[in-house]
């Protein structure tokens, strides 16, 4: 899978890499220590569809039948659910790994994409909301805890809303009281440091040495989820559930508001069509109209359902950002973007 750049004065298509310094020396700009994984880009179902697969239509699905003859890292339409891993790099040179939600395909993204990026380990967790496809990976957290020489497993802050404690209590007793499980290390329960953080963007927490502003999103009427705005250089919004945007997060995240984006990540669920009053998603023309409004320098969009067949979009999205001026492209799983935080 391709390993791209994004920095402060790169060129103006979101996957091009850094370019050298226009100096007489030629002296090339150091490649961004910290980088952004895209572990799950799809849908709550990830893709391909089973349901495509075992009762197949007539043609059958394009999307996911590419799953019968494409690796999944080939394939950029096998998407499992949306997460992202900050590699965070402080001037000491020393990596910490945030992770943001860990759904029901966790293991498998680890499987994949922490050992195809070397990634040893996670230093904390932050959760959007409580849903399925955002926690229910949490029992097998212990198994990307930092461990000691003697094979002891640390522990990971957590950092949630009260109203996401409260569900993740129910589902998930033993990891809330902390007991280990007894017996050998298939035993283990993962070692989590809860921390309940309030769906405020004027009350910021710090999660493994890097500042996060929490962002209020509705996810359907009723129900607040919470995306992220995060990077003391380059300022970075993470939106990957959300029917509609709140007016306060709106202003924070906006070029016209609190100030310009570098890249906004957002979901699109849905191709065709625009969502109703009981809509939990972003559709793609909403999802684009939203960019219009917010107007980051660059945009990636996650999130998708089988409707979306990466090659296909990334071509209207070209252009589409052309005419509009702000690059945007479909995101995929294992995507992984360098940018100064």
């Amino acid at each position: 899978m391709e390993t791209t750049s994004l920095a402060r004065g790169s060129a103006q298509r979101p996957m091009q890499a850094a370019a050298t310094a226009p100096t007489g020396n030629a002296v090339e700009v150091a490649a961004p220590a910290s980088s952004l994984i895209f572990l799950g880009t799809g849908c709550s179902g990830a893709l391909p569809h089973v349901r495509c697969l075992i009762q197949p239509s007539t043609p059958p699905c394009a999307v996911c039948s590419q799953a019968l003859t494409l690796p999944p890292e080939r394939n950029p339409n096998y998407r499992c659910n949306t997460s992202l891993l900050i590699d965070y790099c402080e001037n000491d040179g020393i990596h910490k790994y945030i992770l943001i939600d860990v759904g029901k395909t966790f293991r498998e993204q680890v499987l994949r994409w922490f050992v195809h990026h070397k990634v040893p380990s996670v230093d904390s967790i932050i959760l959007t909301h409580e849903h399925a496809d955002a926690i229910l990976g949490l029992d097998d957290a212990w198994l990307v805890h930092p461990s000691n020489h003697k094979n002891e497993i640390g522990h990971v802050p957590v950092f949630l809303t009260q109203f996401t404690m409260d569900s993740v209590g129910a589902r998930f007793p033993y990891l809330v009281k902390q007991k280990m499980g007894e017996g050998n290390e298939e035993t283990r329960v993962a070692q989590l440091d809860w921390t309940i953080i309030e769906s405020d963007v004027d009350k910021p927490f710090v999660s493994s040495g890097l500042e996060f502003v929490p962002l209020p999103v509705m996810h359907g009427e009723g129900y607040v989820c919470l995306g992220f705005l995060f990077g003391r250089k380059a300022r970075v919004a993470y939106l990957s559930d959300v029917s509609r945007i709140l007016p306060r997060t709106e202003h924070e995240i906006s070029k016209s508001g609190a100030g310009q984006l570098d890249l906004l990540i957002l979901e699109t669920n849905r191709l065709h069509g625009v969502g109703h009053a009981r809509s939990c998603h972003l559709t793609f023309t909403e999802s684009l109209d939203t960019i219009r409004r917010i107007c980051p320098k660059k945009a990636l969009l996650i999130g998708m359902n089988h409707e979306f067949e990466h090659h296909r979009e990334n071509h209207i999205l070209a252009e589409w950002s052309d005419r509009e001026g702000i690059p945007v492209q479909l995101a995929h799983d294992g995507l992984r973007i360098f940018i100064d935080l």
